[in-house]
């Protein structure tokens, strides 16, 4: 029997985990410099900017923020200083879930046990995982209540996923897709849309026989869109892709902690079938903004963006309960502007060459 505790917490606190790609200035390709770069953070840098799967990116996380503006000064703060040391290595930060034309062939794993364990493990389907993400936590206050949080979540992942696309080109291609990332991702073993978890029980007994089975080595192994994290005592979104811009950033974890609250205060959810839920994140990560949404519970039929305007409705009383309206209202925002990849895809369709869509893409984050 594994000791598998919940450590809770009293406030719907935030953390935010940005994956970001390390670009060289000359060729604007990844660049696998992450270990120099990382070498030369300062010290009171060192907990928040930290090394990924491979040496072309780099992770920045928040400290335990209360409110969104808090993650906005946290996240705000490192990315603008990792962005300065990056130019010191003639490279630069760039936000978006794949890079347009470089190849997971030419990038470098970062040694570490647990990276070398895993690329041993997926051969190909780990060289071709090149993706970056956006996480975001939110504290929960009972074990319980983070597992039927989680189970519901999973309703509007796709929505959340629509809101965020920023993958549409992969090894010099367009893929078809607004989230390429997705498809990649869904490759992993462990990873993708979780399958309904019964109770906290529920979730130790599956755990610890994964961990028995030889599956997984920690319940960090399990890859999925949405997930408790008992460490932390928070549910996880995994789900999306990450938006190129700050402001996109702070207006989804905004939704994202406004929804968590409207979740966990109700009770007697019913579930839905994973069918619906894996054909909504299908049509998000296919067409994005333009897709379609079936509602998992009366099976309407509706846009994604009908679909994102009410949930907006639904979690904004949260919000201005929680402080976050204001950032909130970048939702519709995102709505009106699309997301990454539709501006990706429209600078393509006008001609631009890729080099040249990583350049415009990169200027419009603090914007």
């Amino acid at each position: 029997m594994i000791e598998l505790n919940y450590n809770k917490s009293p406030n719907p606190t935030i953390g935010v985990e940005l994956e970001l790609q390390i670009l060289c200035k000359k060729t604007l390709a990844l660049s696998s410099r992450a270990s120099e770069i990382l070498s030369a953070v300062e010290p009171r840098y060192q907990v928040k900017i930290k090394q990924e799967f491979l040496q072309s990116m780099v992770e920045i996380t928040t400290g335990i923020c209360n409110n969104v503006a808090e993650v906005e000064a946290d996240l705000s703060e490192t990315y603008r200083y990792l962005e300065k040391l990056a130019e010191s290595f003639n490279t630069f930060i760039y936000a978006a879930s794949l890079h347009p034309f470089s190849t997971g062939d030419d990038q470098m794993l970062t040694e570490h046990p647990r990276y070398r364990r895993i690329m041993d493990e997926l051969q190909l389907v780990g060289i071709r995982f090149i993706t970056q993400g956006l996480h975001v936590h939110i504290g929960v206050d009972n074990e319980e209540k983070a597992i039927q949080t989680a189970n519901t979540m999973r309703v509007f992942l796709p929505l959340l996923l629509a809101l965020t696309t920023s993958s549409p080109f992969y090894e010099g291609r367009d893929t078809g897709l607004y989230s390429y990332r997705t498809k990649l991702f869904e490759a992993l073993p462990l990873a993708g849309m979780p399958d309904d978890l019964q109770g906290w029980q529920g979730y130790i007994d599956l755990v610890e026989r994964l961990i028995h089975g030889g599956i997984i080595e920690s319940f960090r192994d399990l890859w999925w869109d949405v997930r408790p994290h008992p460490a932390f005592g928070t549910v996880e979104i995994r789900v999306c892709d990450i938006p190129s811009s700050m402001r996109d950033i702070l207006a989804l974890t905004a939704m994202i902690q406004a929804l968590v609250v409207s979740l966990s205060d109700k009770k007697g959810h019913t579930l839905p079938h994973i069918q619906i839920l894996r054909a909504n994140k299908w049509q998000a990560a296919r067409h994005g903004l333009e897709g379609v949404f079936v509602d998992p519970l009366h099976f309407e039929r509706m846009s994604v963006t009908e679909a994102v305007l009410e949930l907006y409705r639904f979690v904004e009383p949260a919000a201005r309960e929680l402080g976050g309206l204001g950032y909130l209202e970048g939702i519709k925002k995102i709505l009106h502007k699309k997301t990454s990849a539709h501006l990706q895809k429209q600078l393509v369709a006008e001609g631009k060459c890729l080099q040249e869509v990583v350049q415009i893409v990169n200027k419009e984050f603090w914007l």
